[in-house]
């Protein structure tokens, strides 16, 4: 069977990102495909393996020269799960980009219900899962994480939500202007500010292999989060300032009522001392944090990976 060329603008590009994932990458992708042939007029895949130590290059290497609707960027060397994904993201050119992991823990089956919702005017439609199986501390430091970025983050985070799910061309462009270092890619989608609805699924059964997140991982995850969405936490040294000073204005007032009654005044002053000094430690430690944020803010260069090759993208693409 002969195919057409894909086309350099498809109407939606799938990123797969990928390490050691050679027993999935060819059936992922053919599930992929048998979901979208007859919802999509075109489209295309977008493999990014980054850096892995089994055949998965080899292995779409070859499905790349059977079809050319796949692709395949290979990194140097592993940047991580949050570099290497939205990298690939802001690489598509379909006019809205999916995201979904090779190991079938997101359900390909789902796809088509993200490409109806954002046909009816959706930007962002994400796949939330109604449960997680998870060990007793991996379980209890996601809802630590979840609790976290709520209280102190600046955009709510959508719970369960892993980044599976269908954007925008228009919020993929919104993202990249940030050129964000170290993108917390589900964040950034609540940051633009579009559109947003979630379908629920539940954990597919037939998810294949471990999964790599591990303590350190969510760990990661949830500074990451914390740190690039919440002017709130590094300005708590400056709201501890602010009580510190308020106490040692206090403590200064009632010093000459408490030599007044007959001593104890003393005690006062010096508690009013120490306290001045905690206000302006801390209020100097949250001008400088908030000067880093905007440092940060206004810096954001970094390239997210550096690739090895690219193969199977037209000229211009």
């Amino acid at each position: 069977m002969i195919r057409k060329a894909a086309l350099v603008e498809p109407e939606i590009s799938v990123v797969i990102p990928c390490y050691n994932e050679a027993e999935n990458a060819a059936d992922i992708a053919a599930a992929i495909i048998a979901a979208l042939e007859p919802v999509c007029t075109s489209f295309d895949l977008i493999f990014i393996d980054n850096a892995s130590t089994d055949d998965t290059v080899e292995i779409i290497r070859a499905m790349c020269a059977e079809d050319p609707r796949i692709r395949l960027i290979v990194n140097t060397r592993n940047f991580g799960q949050m570099r290497s994904p939205t990298h690939a993201v802001f690489a598509g050119r379909g006019r809205a980009v999916i995201g979904i992991c090779a190991d079938f823990q997101d359900p390909p089956e789902l796809l088509p219900r993200f490409v109806e919702r954002w046909r009816q005017g959706i930007d962002i439609v994400l796949g939330v899962r109604e449960s997680e199986k998870t060990g007793a501390m991996l379980g209890w430091f996601r809802s630590l994480s979840y609790t976290l970025a709520k209280r102190f983050g600046d955009y709510p985070i959508v719970p369960n939500a892993t980044g599976f799910g269908l954007y925008d061309r228009k919020v993929v462009r919104a993202i990249a202007a940030l050129k964000e270092p170290e993108p917390f890619f589900r964040g950034m989608l609540v940051e633009t500010g579009y559109s947003i609805d979630t379908i629920p699924y539940p954990r597919p059964k037939r998810q294949r292999g471990l999964s790599s997140n591990t303590f350190f991982t969510l760990l990661d995850f949830a500074l990451s989060s914390l740190a690039s969405f919440s002017k709130k936490l590094v300005r708590v040294p400056l709201y501890v300032g602010v009580l510190a000073g308020a106490l040692a204005l206090v403590s200064l007032l009632i010093a000459p009522i408490a030599w007044l009654l007959g001593g104890g005044g003393l005690y006062w002053l010096i508690a009013a001392a120490i306290e001045a000094q905690f206000a302006m430690l801390f209020g100097f430690l949250g001008l400088i944090g908030d000067q880093v944020r905007l440092i940060s803010e206004r810096t954001r260069e970094t390239p997210l990976v550096f690739e090895r090759e690219r193969i199977n993208f037209p000229e211009g693409y």
